[in-house]
């Protein structure tokens, strides 16, 4: 594993006058097609919908992707579907992996106490619904689609990321004379309306016409729009009522019946969808957890439910890359050999020599905590300084983090628009996608590649996150080679 070299990246394809033009119709676009997020600068942009308006960050042309590498991480969508669920069901794996975790890392220890509870009562999820983000590089030196993480809980973007596309589509129309592309390059993204059909089954699967699909949103939420527009969908194509509600008001308005109903507010709730509870952020009392464990132990459908947020940890990725632990979930070994393909390396602390290793080139590893979202990974000096660190300190330390290999994607020069400031600047991108599985008991009602995420930065930022500001929304275009 060493790094890759870095090609001399080729010229954007139109001038920066002409994508200063471009920039002003994308933005007005933006702005018409609901393609939003809050303003920073709006202190109730966050709270007050319609209030404190800019456009979502995105990359003015899309990012070019072999066709080839595209249709791998669609085949690769239902496998994984498939691999939670059965994960999620070993509940002794998921408490046996992580015992050493929950050790050193408070939050999830408090997951798994949740977790242990449902086994003791032995709660059984007969409806099971997950919405899931895959996210993969392409690696330049092996050419190889290799995954950074799976997404288990508020998989975000969903919503504008489908809008993209549509918006490259349009300047690629509108912009023919200037540019060398074909908009039918660019494939349609359905990531919000197939979101919200998942959420519409699992709710016709649970069978009260009165109840309501229930939001679980942060008190202060920029990317609201990306939510709304599950919420548009399941009211216009499905007539499902969504309510938004925090774990603060869910502890304060909700109660669980004798029969396990789930009752927030006086209303029914047939699924509850997490857009918030990924981070110990979400939780500063005891209230939010205890609303959790309230949600965990009604008979709601959770999406997702405490077991399929665990298996999205760092820690079970990396147990899941191990030898033979994939042949103890699945049977298929075309199917297992598509998985390896796209592991990337991924090692506990305990491996004193790969420790060793990162310690010496810092730059070929990336450290992870038990953390989603962006700005929690360790790179560079800081990653050689926090092992040192964590050697020194010894005991269960190191069972919060897992090493894992750093990608190499290839770099090319772009445009980006933030705020409406057209900026050129050396880039890669990061493909995310969707997938959406709901079983009910043994009927797998819904297993399916569901849309996708691309999301484009600086190639000098390590982070890759829209929401926490180090990246823009994107979309493809794909290439024969």
């Amino acid at each position: 594993m060493s790094a890759a070299p870095v090609p001399a990246p080729a010229p954007p394809p139109v001038d920066p006058v002409a994508a200063g033009e471009m920039a002003r119709e994308a933005a007005a676009w933006c702005a018409l097609h609901g393609l939003v997020v809050g303003d920073r600068a709006d202190p109730r942009s966050a709270t007050v919908p319609g209030v404190g308006l800019v456009h979502a960050p995105f990359s003015l042309l899309p990012a070019h992707l072999p066709e080839s590498i595209w249709r791998q991480a669609c085949e690769l969508a239902p496998i994984f579907n498939e691999l939670v669920d059965r994960v999620s069901r070993d509940r002794k794996f998921l408490q046996d992996s992580l015992s050493k975790t929950r050790q050193v890392d408070d939050f999830t220890s408090r997951l798994l106490e949740i977790h242990k509870k449902m086994m003791e009562i032995n709660k059984d999820e007969n409806i099971r619904l997950g919405l899931y983000r895959s996210d993969y590089m392409l690696d330049l030196e092996t050419n190889s689609l290799l995954q950074i993480e799976l997404n288990t809980i508020s998989t975000s973007f969903p919503g504008l990321g489908s809008l993209v596309s549509d918006l490259h589509r349009t300047l690629i129309n509108q912009y023919g004379h200037l540019l060398s592309l074909e908009p039918k390059r660019v494939p349609g993204n359905a990531a919000s309306s197939k979101f919200a059909e998942a959420l519409a089954r699992a709710w016709a699967e649970f069978n009260v016409d009165s109840a309501v699909v229930m939001m679980i949103v942060q008190p202060e939420e920029r990317n609201m729009y990306d939510q709304y527009w599950l919420t548009k969908y399941l009211r216009e194509s499905h007539g499902i009522t969504t309510i938004r509600k925090t774990l603060s008001q869910v502890e304060a308005e909700g109660q669980v019946l004798p029969d396990g109903t789930l009752l927030v507010d006086g209303k029914k709730v047939a699924v509850v969808y997490y857009r918030a509870g990924y981070t110990p952020n979400d939780y500063p009392s005891e209230t939010e957890w205890s609303a959790r464990l309230l949600i965990e132990q009604s008979c709601a459908v959770k999406c997702p439910s405490i077991s399929y947020h665990l298996v999205g940890t760092k820690k079970i990725q990396q147990e899941l890359a191990k030898p033979d632990v994939l042949e103890r979930f699945l049977e298929n070994k075309e199917e297992i050999a598509k998985l390896r393909k796209c592991f990337a390396g991924l090692w506990s602390l305990d491996n004193e020599e790969i420790v060793k290793t990162a310690i010496e080139k810092p730059e070929l590893f990336v450290l992870k905590p038990q953390r989603e979202g962006g700005g929690n990974n360790i790179y560079g000096l800081d990653l050689r300084e926090t092992l040192t660190r964590l050697q020194k300190e010894g005991g269960d330390a190191l069972a919060a983090y897992i090493l894992m290999q750093r990608i190499f994607p290839k770099a090319s020069l772009a445009y980006l628009v933030r705020g409406g400031i057209c900026h050129e600047g050396l880039v890669i991108s990061e493909l995310g996608v969707y997938g959406a599985y709901l079983r009910n008991k043994d009927k797998v009602v819904i297993n399916e590649q569901s849309g996708y995420l691309m999301r484009t930065k600086v190639s000098s930022s390590d982070e890759g996150g829209v929401a926490a500001g180090f990246a823009v929304l994107d979309s493809l275009y794909l290439t024969d080679k």
